[in-house]
């Protein structure tokens, strides 16, 4: 080296050193800046030296370097500051007896270097990197509505997600079920933008972009979004889309609902149902049984064939076509067999069938089904099973045994599937009164409404004995009611009523008697029998209790009353006398008079139902004439 270049290597050092010693800012070697961290709309603590620094920083400037150009933008002079005209000039405050610089809310264009001078010679100036954070707004996640061919030949959009407003730039992950994608040449393809706002944060955009197969078509798809603050790392995940994939039917099958055994009445609905999405156009078709060829029947858009009620002539063999609209391409489904389970009309012969008393009657049910039949027979009124399978055997009849029969056909392997028939068994008999008297308490000059009912075969038809308005009802095949609606006059009460039924084979009547009692409230009610009641009664008709009025029941009962007292008074008198030694052994008779000793007479009155009255005559042997209807007395004095 010359003496020249000797020269120059000095200066320069000598330069170098020159401008150590100065302490220009930005030329010296400088150490790290200090990292200060914080959110947007926070306050950033700049602090003018190192912490553990024991500098006096009572005179000292602060520069903010913004694309290595240092600005002024605070002074601090014995302690006190002072801000420089600017973007920081209303923001900036000092602490901590002027070491602290406080920077108030913070935005992503704060982001930078910040440098305290100070003023005494040889102060080094102190940099502070302040570092900006702002969490993304979740992501928000747009799937591809139209959906995707598996037949396309380039990756297709699946879907697209944004996340808003966050500093710095959030990092995006896509996933599907649960597995991340990466990119895949020809298979996946991810891609990414970012908006600056006016307010300096970012908004990403990415697009994933994927071919799919048949087995995505319920794939889940979502986003996560990657950022940090002061804090740490943290993630936010969009929400899961499922994206439409379109791929074309392999195959087509027929569905029935509901499953299992079907019976006539059921709402059966037979769906076509295919593998392809969408699904094709489908067309379900039935075999003629008469020509073995299959033909269409009409079914709904969706391809379903409802039967509602489904009969059984809807059985038999149904298949489905399934039609690729877009490629043209048939697909037909296996044969189905569909059927219906049934019962035929229940028939019962004889139609109508009537007899004599004493005699005996058979009942025959048929029915057809294509399943095995169970039969059984019912008692209409009580509906108590008289017996099992196709006939019924009715023997020695009564007048109870007349009314209905219910014939029942059930196939026990389908449940719910039956059929009834009603018969009415007529016997052979004179008219037979619901009430043989009745007595009623009446106001004259009022309006009552009398009531006579009677049964029998032929059906009988009933006359009254005085004048008034009359209407029958048929209360079954044998039985009829008539209400007679008449004024309450002298005439009236001095005759009473009588209603008079009669047929082919006699005649019966019902006698009223009316009393005339000022001081009651009349009962204006018509006399009805309960249909089973009707039908139970026999040719001994019950004598029913006259109504009483409630005085008269007060005055029984205060009678009952007095009649047991005086009974207890008695009582104790013999067993003070000695003559009614109780707890003692033995037994011992109580004395009566003379006169009344041995003359006990014990009324029965039945109350059992006059079918139950039936089977006791019939067991007895005993039969009544028709017009015999009083009551029972069995006299005990014997």
């Amino acid at each position: 080296m010359g003496r020249s270049g000797l020269i120059c290597a000095f200066l320069i050092a000598a330069c170098c050193c020159c401008r150590r010693a100065a302490g220009v800012p930005g030329e010296a070697e400088r150490p790290q800046p200090e990292l200060v961290e914080v959110e947007v709309g926070g306050t950033a603590l700049l602090k003018c030296g190192p912490s553990h620094s024991q500098g006096n920083f009572s005179l000292a400037d602060w520069f903010s370097v913004h694309k290595e150009k240092p600005t002024l933008i605070f002074r601090v002079s014995q302690g006190q500051g002072q801000s420089e005209p600017g973007e920081y000039q209303n923001r900036l405050s000092l602490q901590d007896k002027g070491t602290t610089l406080a920077l108030t809310g913070i935005t992503p264009h704060d982001e930078r270097i910040f440098l305290c001078q100070g003023k005494r010679p040889r102060s080094q100036g102190h940099r502070i990197q302040l570092r900006v954070y702002k969490a993304p707004e979740e992501p928000v996640i747009q799937v591809n509505a139209l959906g995707i061919s598996v037949n396309s030949e380039e990756p297709e959009e699946v879907a697209t997600c944004v996340g808003r407003n966050g500093y710095p730039l959030p990092q995006v992950t896509w996933y599907k079920n649960s597995q991340s994608l990466k990119e895949e040449k020809n298979r996946v393809h991810i891609q990414s933008s970012q908006i600056v706002e006016s307010s300096g944060l970012y908004t990403l955009r990415s697009v994933l972009k994927a071919q799919l197969t048949k087995e995505d078509k319920d794939a889940q798809f979502y986003c996560e979004l990657s950022y940090r603050l002061p804090s740490g790392n943290h993630m936010k995940e969009s929400r899961e889309v499922t994206v439409p994939v379109f791929y074309p039917a392999e195959r087509v099958w027929l569905e029935v609902e509901p499953e299992g055994m079907l019976k006539e009445g059921d709402r059966v609905e037979i769906r076509c149902l295919a593998d392809g999405n969408p699904p094709p156009h489908f067309s379900i078709s039935k075999q003629n049984l008469r020509t073995r060829e299959m033909e269409e029947e009409r079914t709904d858009d969706n391809g379903v064939l409802v039967l509602e009620p489904a009969q059984k002539e809807h059985s038999g063999l149904y298949e489905c076509q399934g039609l690729d609209l877009e490629t043209t391409a048939s697909l037909l489904s296996d044969q189905q067999e569909l059927v219906v389970n049934y019962v035929s009309e229940v028939r019962v012969s004889p139609a109508a069938p009537e007899s004599q008393e004493g005699s005996s009657l058979t009942l025959t049910c048929e029915a057809e089904s294509n399943q095995d039949l169970e039969f059984q027979w019912l008692r209409e009124k009580t509906g108590k099973v008289l017996a099992k399978g196709p006939v019924l055997q009715l023997r020695n009849l009564k007048r109870e045994a007349g009314g209905g029969y219910r014939c029942v056909a059930s196939v026990p392997s389908v449940p719910g599937l039956n059929r009834t028939q009603l018969v009415n068994v007529a016997i052979f008999g004179s008219p037979w009164m619901a009430l043989r008297e009745r007595k009623m308490w009446v106001k004259e000059n009022s309006v009552l409404n009398l009531s006579c009912e009677a049964s029998g075969h032929p059906r009988p038809s009933i006359v009254w004995s005085v004048d008034g308005t009359a209407s029958e009802q048929d209360q079954d095949p044998q039985s009829v009611l008539s209400v007679l609606n008449v004024l309450v006059t002298p005439e009236l009460l001095e005759t009473g009523a009588e209603c008079v039924a009669s047929n082919s084979l006699g005649r019966n009547t019902t006698v009223i008697i009316l009393e005339l009692d000022s001081n009651r409230t009349t009962s204006l009610s018509t006399s009805t029998v309960s249909p089973y009641a009707r039908a139970n009664s026999t040719s001994t008709e019950k004598k029913l209790t006259e109504p009483e009025s409630k005085g008269v029941v007060i005055v029984a009962v205060t009678v009952c009353v007095l009649v047991l007292a005086v009974l207890g008074a008695v009582l104790y008198f013999f067993y003070k006398k000695g003559k009614l030694p109780c707890g003692r052994s033995g037994k011992q008779e109580i004395t009566l008079p003379p006169s009344r000793k041995g003359e006990f007479v014990v009324e029965v009155k039945s109350d059992k139902l006059p079918e139950e009255m039936g089977l006791l005559q019939g067991s007895n042997g005993d039969k009544r004439a028709p017009g015999d209807q009083g009551e029972k007395y069995i006299d005990l004095r014997h």
